[in-house]
Formats: C-alpha cells, structure tokens, sequence
C-alpha cells in the first residue's frame, strides 16, 4: 500500500464531492486502474482539512484519528447498491471534522442517506478529549408486500445500521473483526449514538422481538461469541484482576486497565504472537539436540532443547507438523501476522497544540 498527506482542498460553489469505490487496493497515490465513481454528495462550503492518507485514511490536522477493523455482520444486511464504502466515509470524516463525536455523527448520517455497501465495519474514532466505537452495516432488504391494487413492490432505499458508544476516559477497548458493542441504552445520549430507524428496521427485518434488551452484536452478527483470542487476550492482560477467562460467553466491553497505558505497550501488544503462554501455538514444537562449545582445548558436548518453527508458520507447514504427530499445534490468531499490509497507533494530546499534539507511529508489514 502507499501512505500520503493529503492537503486541504476548497471547492468550487455547487461543486460535488465524488464518491469512489476501489481506492483501497491501489498501488499508487494516484493509480486510477479499477476505479469506479459511486456516486456524489453536496462538497463542504469551507476549505477541508489535511489528512494522513493511507488504504483506511487515519488522522487530520485537528488530532481527529480513526482506525479501521473489518467485522463480520448477517450476509443478508448487505446492501451492494449502496454508495458508501467504508474506507471513503472516513475520507469525509477526516476533511470536514475537528471531533470524534462530530464524525461518527457525519459517517452515520451520510451511510443512512445514501446507502452503506461493505458487509461489516468498526472503527475507532478519536479526538483529544473522546473516543468512540463505532459499528455499521447496511440496512438489509424488507420484505416486498405490494398492494392489492398495484401489485407492485414498493421501494426499499439502501440505507444502514449502525451504534456508536464513548468508551471511559480511564478504559481501554478493542475490535478485532468480530462486533462488540452490547447492549445499548437508547435514553443515553452522551455516551451513545445510532441510526435513526435502527429499532424499527431491525424489527421489521426480524433481527429484533422489540421486547428484549437490545444488544447489538446479538441483533447484526450471527456469531457465538462476542469476542475471540486478540480481544481476549489484550483485556484479560490489561486488567489480570478480573479473571477473564477465554471460555466466558462474553467479556466486558472496555476494561479499566491497571496500570497506565503507554505507545510502548500498544507497540509490544501489535508484536504479540502469544510467545510463552498457552495460546503460544509452537509450545509443544520443541526437540532435544546435542550441542558442542569449546572450553579451552577441552570440547563440551551437551543437550539442549530449541524449537526451530516460527509462530509464522504456513497452513501447508502446520499440515505437515499435525500429520507427523497429531495435535501438535493449533493455530490461533495472532496480532502479529504476515499478512498484514501495515498498522499504526496515533496519540491525539490535548495539552499540546494540534501542530504537534497528534503523532502517528506507521509501520509497514508485520509489525
């Protein structure tokens, strides 16, 4: 991928913004292959904001940052003919926004006007003073019920679904592809946000009794759990106390974290491969072999125990491991991975002037 600052932009009176879909797997800043234009919206009337640029565009001028997870959401709320992908309603967010609050407002109400396509979506979404977690997905489609007398279906316009919570100001949160947010309390208006049709929509799409609590990750996501080993293992290290354990039904949303939390603990968290505990998916890969050192002229052999497999091992090498000897090792999803394209971790500071309070600590590949 490529990273960018991209600079602030003023537009022409009745201008239009135009919305693309394809940025996100270019090669280049300005590779146009495989683009297309989705659509427009009404362009801003003042000059936008600078924005650090990159596959999901993650921090303005203003210490406005945003970070992006995939998750999973029911096949059946996806709206292809939606505008929005995810990656372009960050975009607009970060050239017309100074607040988190203020962006998470923007996203949802832009992806309820004019249609939200990407399956599943988190963001974290944070400013000097707030962070928020915000969770979208399309709008689904309603059954057709036409009238008796045009027999006609009646329209169903692409829209989407969507809750967004502050998190503490002491806590720590985390979303990692799977959705998290719980159940939420529609009288609270400081700590959440949602779209404006969410009760009814999911009702009418039979995803909701109207009865029961509302919990979100129940009503959009078809999954067991509400977490999985990187949630897991991220909250049960931050807060020891709690007694998580990885077995739970659920674990909390956001955790008080017992001691403070610095970049240089979220740089070793995106190292993690669960080295020396019991995820640790090479524990049982080890062998017993000789070894030689000298000690003047006089030659020392003795025994000694490696494991010569790296935690980064391919599907085909674990294959081969578990043929030879079953169970030997089972994979379980680090942080750290080969695949990844690249991470970051931002610091938005109030006490500092926005020239320098916000930093981004970008890294390509595996981190």
């Amino acid at each position: 991928t490529w990273l960018s600052l991209e600079k602030g932009r003023e537009f022409a009176k009745g201008e239009k913004d135009t919305i693309l879909w394809g940025t996100l797997h270019t090669e280049e800043r300005f590779d146009k292959r495989e683009i297309e234009r989705r659509g427009v919206i009404p362009a801003p009337d003042s000059t936008t904001f600078k924005f650090l640029n990159v596959a999901y565009p993650c921090m303005n001028e203003k210490q406005l940052a945003i970070g992006e997870t995939t998750t999973e959401g029911r096949q059946e709320l996806r709206r292809n003919d939606g505008m929005f992908l995810i990656e372009e309603l960050e975009r607009i967010a970060l050239q017309r926004c100074s607040t988190a609050r203020e962006a998470v407002q923007l996203m949802g109400s832009l992806a309820e006007e004019y249609g939200f396509a990407d399956n599943g979506e988190c963001l974290t979404v944070a400013d000097k003073n707030e962070v928020w977690h915000f969770e979208i997905y399309g709008n689904g489609t309603l059954p057709q019920n036409p009238s008796k007398k045009s027999r006609k279906p009646q329209a169903d316009k692409p829209g989407a679904l969507w809750v967004a919570v502050r998190l503490p100001d002491d806590h720590v949160g985390i979303s990692a592809n799977i959705p998290r947010i719980g159940k939420v309390d529609f009288a609270d208006t400081l700590n959440f946000m949602y779209s404006k049709d969410l009760k009814e929509r999911t009702k009418a799409l039979g995803l909701w009794n109207g009865e029961d609590d509302f919990v979100f990750w129940k009503v959009i996501y078809d999954g067991k759990k509400n977490f999985s080993i990187r949630e897991y293992f991220v909250l049960s290290t931050l807060a020891p106390s709690l007694g998580l354990k990885f077995s739970d039904p659920e674990i909390p949303f956001s955790v008080k974290p017992e001691k403070k939390v610095s970049p240089e603990d979220l740089f070793a968290f995106f190292r993690e491969t669960y080295e020396g505990t019991e995820f640790d998916c090479t524990k049982d890969l080890f062998v017993e072999v000789g070894r030689a050192r000298w000690e003047g002229r006089t030659v020392i052999r003795y025994k000694d125990t490696t494991s010569p497999v790296s935690p980064f091992m391919s599907g085909d090498m674990r294959t081969m491991i578990n043929h030879l000897k079953p169970g030997a090792t089972n994979w379980m999803r680090a942080i750290a991975v080969n695949e990844c394209s690249y991470s970051h971790i931002m610091q938005c500071r109030d006490w500092l002037p926005d020239e320098v309070g916000g930093v981004v600590y970008f890294s390509f590949d595996n981190p």
